[in-house]
């Protein structure tokens, strides 16, 4: 909005040009995330506990979560998609239309979240809406948007022929797999497990936040340089237009995380829910499916794949022998389980997380 405010009157004023260079909105969606998440964090915990939205505790978890983190509202998700959607509005290109997929993707899984969230809270009940109708919604969803973005990128010019339809190998300069039809399901598996597995990594304070704050960091970095010809040429990769634009939104979501984490760092004042960790989720596979770099996700998410399979591994290996691999899933509940203290698992898991991170990143230049 500002963007298109300011930008035609940078041929009168100077000043204005600033708005014309992406990282300076990218810093500006930071920014401005950052302090309206802040803002309103305070007042809406206030609101949350006066409507009684206490997060249900699971019986069958760790004991002390059952004392711990009785009492504590959820739907606090509500205050990082706030702060994410002003910071992008207000500095993105609403031109682009890879804004909008985003936007489109976490607005209706933060809804999806939400409906689960308040029937929860409603029942008074860990379980809210059942797991195919939350499937089929969120399949809904990202299918639309895959065929959203295929279609922006089908004949968009300077990338090879099926490029929208393929996936891109990473360490690997031209090594593209065609999937054709195909593309669509697998775009809608990255997307719905990308949320998913936010969704189980949710479980301690602060866990879950920062690696989504270092994972939207890290495809800020990648949607600048495969947005832009010069570098995109420079580093070997996959020339996506107009994703560029998409390093605003991966500002806004590190802004509004951080001003979250506010409230959220040990002992958290308010959950993020399913209202935040399906939204987020989501926000960055879809980003990932824009950006051609679903594989990277795979590296730079790797401590949300090692959650969800974490849970896989269990369920199957319980339907199978009757015994389970970890004493609890998700795996950072079998950490739990062992006496480490939750601060331990939780800063262990961020070193891990920077670690995945920077092996991710390093893939843009090893080719």
């Amino acid at each position: 909005m500002l963007y298109l405010l300011f930008s035609p009157l940078a041929s009168e004023l100077q000043i204005f040009n600033i708005v014309n260079y992406l990282t300076f909105r990218t810093g500006a969606g930071l920014i401005t995330a950052f302090i309206v998440a802040i803002w309103i964090g305070q007042p809406f915990i206030r609101w949350l506990r006066s409507k009684g939205s206490e997060q249900p505790i699971r019986t069958d978890g760790p004991e002390s979560h059952i004392v711990s983190k009785a009492g504590t509202p959820t739907m606090g998700g509500f205050i990082i998609l706030l702060g994410m959607l002003i910071g992008t509005l207000l500095w993105g290109d609403l031109r682009n239309p890879y804004l909008w997929v985003v936007i489109f993707v976490t607005a209706g899984f933060g809804a999806i979240g939400f409906l689960d969230d308040w029937r929860k809270v409603s029942k008074r009940s860990s379980a809210g809406i059942s797991g195919k109708m939350k499937l089929g919604l969120q399949s809904v969803i990202a299918l639309i948007a895959v065929f959203w973005m295929t279609h922006l990128l089908s004949g968009a010019p300077n990338t090879p022929d099926d490029f929208a339809t393929s996936v891109a190998v990473p360490f690997f300069k031209d090594l593209l797999i065609p999937l054709g039809y195909g593309f669509f399901i697998f775009g809608l598996l990255v997307i719905v497990g990308a949320s998913n597995a936010v969704n189980i990594t949710d479980g301690l304070d602060g866990l879950a936040i920062v690696p989504v704050m270092i994972a939207a960091g890290s495809f800020g970095f990648i949607a600048y340089f495969v947005g832009s010809a010069v570098y995109a040429d420079y580093l070997f990769l996959n020339f996506t237009p107009g994703t560029a634009e998409l390093a605003v939104i991966c500002g806004a979501i590190l802004g509004a995380g951080l001003g979250f984490l506010w409230y959220n760092a040990p002992p958290a004042m308010v959950f993020m829910g399913d209202t935040g960790s399906l939204s987020l989720g989501g926000a960055i596979g879809t980003i990932a499916v824009a950006v051609k770099h679903e594989i990277v996700l795979a590296i730079i998410g790797g401590l949300f794949v090692m959650e969800a399979l974490s849970v896989m591994v269990q369920v199957t290996s319980y339907k199978l022998t009757g015994k389970r691999v970890f004493k609890m899933a998700p795996i950072h509940h079998h950490f739990e389980k062992m006496g480490w203290a939750e601060p331990t698992i939780v800063i262990r898991f961020w070193i891990i997380a920077v670690v995945l991170a920077l092996i991710g990143l390093s893939t843009l230049k090893l080719r």
